[in-house]
């Protein structure tokens, strides 16, 4: 048994969205055999833009039940059949909704007549319900009305299942189809080429825009997951309505992916990606000397080509290292800027002589490059001919990639040579020394 359904809404996610019309028609594949429709009173205004679209306003709900008031008889409708609407996951995600707030559990197979027309009549110049019953000559009468949209729908499926698509709605009511979960312009082809390795999976719109990166140990299972929860929140459903293309990377291992990740989200700044979108490292530790002779430390934005000590996001995290050096080395505030109080022809006096106090500072910066790790990261390539390097120069990323299995490199100057630099952040330098942490066997020490 089928029960197609329609709803009209007071806006476009459940979540924060009440019914303001439903109409269900229970059909055995023949014929109707039961009809049910009912104006809702969804307990709060109704938008002017959706007045002019359905003619609902806020006078025709006043009197009509609350959907908790029908809820168990559209349960009972609904539990037995087959949930039918054109862009099923919409209709659902709002009658799920109110459902699960009433109390009923509802699980049913779903079927897309968007999904369905598609397969049984191929080349439609458009799908949307008034386009595909307009090309397929079908009546729709009362448009944006729940009766006279769901009453088209049922044309559309008995036009289906009389052109042969009882074939196409077995498979498509199996649990392994996806064709009850998947975007409604995604095919299932587009999950089954991904491959069920290590990568980075990119979401695009309509627009090939990327709105969403993410990394996967199995990029199959991973991107499947994405879409097996029907969430009614806005931007759940706002980003799955957008998703029509599917892209990848193959990685060779999961560190090489969240290195990548974390790159490509920095780069491409997706829509809704919302983690990892701080700004990239904004301060760095620069010396000089100046017109006395000093040799100086300093805490500034970075500069694009200027090289710099040591990187930092964030203005304090320099300053309290600076601080530090100071303190242990006995350098003056004032020359590293920590006291930016103008000097006194005294206080010049007092400093002890350049050549002494640069002997102190080299030894903090001396102290400091010790601390700070040369080092790569080898692993299994993509293929036995390679291998994936990573490598970390001074403490911080300087870049990735793959070079020949039978390579010796012993300097990280040789390595700069076959491979790629990357921008270094906190997520990427942080992923690196857990790794090296748990397998120290895969962490090759280098001559700077």
């Amino acid at each position: 048994m089928y029960a197609i359904v329609d709803i009209e809404t007071t806006g476009g996610y459940a979540a924060a969205n009440g019914i303001t019309e439903i109409a269900v028609y229970i059909h055995n594949g023949k014929k109707i055999t039961r009809h049910f429709e009912t104006l809702i009173n969804p307990g709060k205004p109704i938008p002017p833009y959706i007045k002019a679209l359905t003619g609902i306003d806020d006078e025709m709900v006043r009197d009509a039940p609350a959907f908790e008031d029908i809820a168990e008889v559209l349960y009972d409708l609904l539990k037995d059949c087959v949930f039918v609407a054109h862009n099923v996951n919409f209709d659902y995600s709002f009658v799920n909704h109110q459902l699960k707030a009433s109390g009923f559990q509802l699980s049913p197979k779903k079927l897309c007549t968007v999904r369905l027309s598609r397969k049984t009549f191929a080349d439609l110049p458009s799908y949307s319900l008034g386009n595909v019953c307009r090309s397929l000559n079908l009546p729709i009468n009362n448009r944006h009305r729940a009766g006279g949209d769901a009453l088209a729908t049922v044309h559309l499926l008995e036009h289906c299942l009389a052109n042969g698509a009882a074939i196409h709605i077995d498979e498509m009511l199996k649990k392994t189809s996806g064709e009850q979960w998947l975007p409604l312009q995604l095919n299932k082809t587009a999950i089954l080429r991904l491959p069920s390795g290590p990568g980075v999976y990119y979401f695009h719109d309509g627009k090939d825009k990327v709105i969403y990166v993410g990394k996967a140990i199995n990029i199959k299972k991973r991107v499947s997951s994405h879409f097996t929860h029907n969430d009614p929140d806005r931007k759940r459903q706002n980003f799955l309505r957008t998703i029509c293309k599917i892209t990848y990377k193959e990685c060779a291992t999961e560190l090489q992916a969240i290195v990548l990740e974390s790159t490509e989200i920095k780069r491409l700044w997706p829509k809704y990606n919302y983690s990892q979108k701080q700004p990239l490292q904004k301060f760095a530790l620069y010396t000089f000397t100046d017109n006395r002779g000093y040799q100086r430390l300093a805490i500034d934005k970075k500069k694009k080509n200027l090289p710099a000590l040591y990187n930092f996001n964030l203005l304090n995290e320099g300053q309290v290292m600076l601080k530090k050096i100071a303190a242990e080395f006995e350098l003056n505030e004032k020359l590293c800027f920590i006291d930016q109080t103008a000097f006194t022809e005294e206080e010049w006096q007092q400093l002890e002589a350049p050549v002494k106090y640069n002997t102190k500072v080299q030894r903090a910066l001396d102290a400091l490059d010790n601390q700070l790790p040369t080092f790569a990261v080898m692993d299994d390539g993509l293929h036995p001919t390679e291998k994936l390097c990573l490598l970390i120069v001074r403490g911080s990323f300087w870049g990735m990639g793959y070079l020949p299995a039978d390579l010796t490199v012993t300097s990280a100057g040789e390595l700069k040579n076959h491979l790629t630099p990357f921008t270094d952040n906190d997520t990427i330098r942080n992923s690196i020394y857990s790794f090296v942490t748990l397998y120290p066997g895969k962490k090759i020490a280098l001559n700077r």
